[in-house]
């Protein structure tokens, strides 16, 4: 059979709809965030600017953060050496989890190899083994969650997005006897929105549901201390379960839930996406630990960060580049072309130097696809007036239309 021709007839379909992923050949280059070096295909190299990059405030080039990290390595060692259950737990694990708990003001947390392994380890085990469990979730829910929800296996209901009022409707349906969970987002990353976390919590009270957040885009962005958009709001108590990341702000890597103690220790107990798997290494527990201690006491670079936002958005107005309006630090435009989109963002890093990623299928609906801008604290007032001039120049160019006042 031949296995690879039927291979590479879906990949030729996928470069043919655009939506074939390329990856950028980079190496960061530590304390000089947002900055790296770029091998070209031909073996040349040269110094490019990423613009949309998840390490959101450039902890992952903080000097303590990357001290914490080595004088770890070279006291533990590089790797934990096993799973949790089996020699795997490290006191570093143990100082981290200690950590998060503090940060979601929660009893406990626990510490997973990513965000889509906490998403989907969690989800799974909640759905599979609670009695009678319908999982409601948002619409437009990460791939991680809607990957846990499927593997669960129990009732599910989708509602529209960050529409309490549809949730309250949806959880309506479900059987007197249903043990309910809402599942949902505080910021989504494609559009930047922010859920009405207050108003659904409102909703899941009414319903005696257990209710769900996914944190991964907000922690150690939002509230006075990281703790994310439940805590700038001041609702992280009406929270049953808030999961996050290591891996954006922070970083570094790895996912968490933060929750009561009971809790945690269930999904410690029975989700085989942390039992079977291999801990992270301690390093990246000290690291990380470091990194929210810092983000817990100093706003500078979540101010800065917002600061270099609103410059963004104010050069894309006065250029005529249309890009999503919303309240979060991510600022997508809109290209709603794959090959388009593609051809921008090669010519942004050719000509430019200037490195986006393209954001297409399934990442997004087709027809709505975009360059995803990050704009962080590192990045200087000259970066973003160099990016706008880049953008207006080949708005021009590729003849994609401008917004209109």
């Amino acid at each position: 059979m031949p296995f690879d021709r039927l291979f590479q007839t879906q990949l030729d379909a996928l470069k043919e709809e655009g939506n074939y992923r390329y990856f950028a050949d980079l190496t960061r280059k530590c304390g000089e965030h947002p900055r790296a070096l770029n091998t070209c295909p031909e073996g040349q190299e040269r110094e490019v600017t990423v613009w949309c990059s998840n390490d959101y405030l450039g902890m992952g080039h903080h000097p303590d953060v990357v001290n914490a990290m080595a004088a770890t390595a070279m006291q533990c060692g590089t790797g934990a050496g096993g799973t949790r259950n089996i020699s795997g737990t490290q006191h570093q694990h143990l100082e981290l989890e200690a950590e998060l708990a503090d940060l979601h003001g929660k009893e406990a947390a626990l510490v997973f190899s990513s965000g889509y392994v906490s998403n989907w380890a969690t989800l799974s085990t909640l759905g599979a083994r609670l009695p009678n469990a319908v999982i409601l979730s948002d619409a437009l829910n990460h791939a991680s969650m809607i990957e846990g929800i499927r593997h669960a296996r129990c009732d599910k209901k989708i509602w529209a997005h960050n529409d309490p009022a549809d949730l309250d409707r949806k959880l309506s349906e479900c059987p007197a006897n249903a043990t309910k969970i809402v599942a949902f987002e505080s910021v989504y990353s494609m559009d930047g929105d922010i859920a009405p976390i207050d108003e659904i919590c409102d909703v899941a009270d009414r319903h005696g549901a257990l209710t769900y957040l996914d944190e991964v885009h907000a922690v150690g962005m939002y509230g006075p201390r990281g703790g994310g958009v439940a805590e700038e709001m001041g609702v992280m108590d009406r929270l049953t379960v808030i999961e996050g990341t290591l891996g954006k702000a922070y970083g570094c890597m790895g996912g968490y839930i933060a929750a009561s103690t009971a809790l945690c220790d269930f999904i410690r107990s029975f989700a085989s996406g942390f039992i079977f798997t291999t801990a992270l290494p301690p390093a990246i527990a000290a690291a990380a630990t470091t990194s929210i201690r810092h983000l817990k006491h100093s706003p500078a670079e979540r101010a800065m960060q917002r600061r270099q936002v609103a410059r963004l958005r104010a050069g894309l107005d006065r250029a005529g580049i249309p890009h999503v309006p919303n309240p979060s630090h991510i600022v997508p435009v809109l290209i709603k072309d794959p090959v388009k989109t593609r051809m921008l963002s090669d010519y942004l890093m050719e000509q430019w130097g200037i490195y986006v990623q393209p954001i297409n299928y399934p990442t997004v609906p087709k027809g709505t696809e975009r360059l995803r801008f990050t704009p962080g604290p590192n990045h200087t007032d000259a970066d973003i007036d160099h990016l706008v001039d880049a953008l207006t120049v080949l708005w021009k160019q590729c003849a994609i239309a401008r917004a209109t006042a």
